[in-house]
């Protein structure tokens, strides 16, 4: 058995390995060859613990996250993904979950960017800068050319460290740049992300900056939650979700449904548009939405491919 901490992920895999494995994940979700019961959610107060275990023709995994949006000092999300070997039920390998999830969760976007943005988009614009949106900006920066990246964060205070922690990961070239309202922010972007837990929309009711544009939620996860104004949805021409359950999951496409601002045959799944290109003509042009809220199989086989690199290279902590 194998403790990959987030070192080892790190040497294991890279944000393109990953999104070739979320790519992956959709092909699995399209044939519907795993089984995956709805995610276990025990709510207190403003705090979440989840629990997801996926088996699919490969291997059996399991994670545990906790999310405690009110952190100020600790990480919002704190996790563990168990992989089991599907022929025998062994315990393989112990995974950071907080990184797994992060790393994984920015992998979805970055999916997103690859199919469903313009091929020349090169701004982008991250609402929100916790460790999500870090992950968010290095995978759409794997997909496209980008050139300027325009952060918000509610606490402004917080950016010079984002920015700090993001170098790293990025060409010297690109701009980074610290704005101080969401509109400003998303004015001169191709690519719109949000990764926030907030309950109400942190995008502004201006169709004049949200139009013709790739607009990718990640945050929000709850009913009662909610990253897109309500205008955006008398925009949209193109709606995708990562998984079914987003529409029941998450404010930002349950609230719309029983409003009757968008209706179930509207929306499509990523995986539709990827393996079979779905029913309609994809106009990358035009105003594109991604909703995602995750789901135990991008873990699974997410978490199986760092296991079999990390065993290739020689990663990892083995535990007796």
């Amino acid at each position: 058995m194998l403790f990959l901490n987030e070192t080892a992920i790190k040497n294991a895999v890279s944000m393109k390995d990953v999104i070739d494995a979320i790519d992956e994940a959709y092909h699995v979700y399209e044939s519907n060859h795993f089984h995956m019961p709805t995610r276990m959610q025990v709510v207190d107060k403003d705090n979440t613990l989840l629990l997801m275990p996926c088996i699919t023709n490969n291997a059996i995994g399991t994670k545990l996250v906790t999310s405690f949006p009110n952190n100020t000092k600790h990480p919002v999300l704190h996790g563990l993904v168990i992989l089991n070997d599907h022929e025998n039920g062994e315990i393989r390998a112990l995974l950071d979950g907080s990184f797994l999830t992060g790393f994984r969760t920015g992998a979805i976007g970055g999916s997103a960017v690859r199919h469903l943005a313009k091929a020349d988009a090169a701004k982008l614009a991250i609402i929100g800068t916790g460790v999500q949106g870090l992950y968010q900006a290095i995978a759409a920066c794997t997909e496209r050319p980008i050139t300027d990246i325009y952060l918000y964060n509610r606490s402004i205070d917080r950016l010079p460290a984002f920015i700090e922690s993001l170098k790293p990961w990025l060409a010297k070239e690109i701009q980074i740049h610290s704005m101080e309202s969401a509109d400003t922010a998303i004015e001169y972007a191709d690519i719109i992300i949000t990764s926030t837990t907030s309950k109400v929309p942190v995008l502004p009711e201006n169709p004049d900056l949200l139009k013709n544009k790739l607009i990718i939620g990640i945050g929000s996860f709850q009913p009662t939650m909610r990253e897109f104004p309500d205008v955006l949805y008398r925009l949209v021409d193109h709606l995708f979700v990562d998984t079914n359950d987003a529409i029941i999951e998450s404010g930002d496409i349950a609230v719309p449904i029983e409003n009757g601002w968008i209706t179930n045959d509207f929306i499509q799944t990523m995986s539709s548009q990827i393996i079979s290109k779905s029913n309609i003509t994809l106009q990358r042009d035009k105003t594109i939405v991604f909703k995602s809220t995750g789901m135990a199989l991008f873990d699974v086989v997410v978490a199986n491919l760092i296991y079999q690199q990390a065993l290739r290279k020689g990663v990892g902590i083995p535990l007796n």
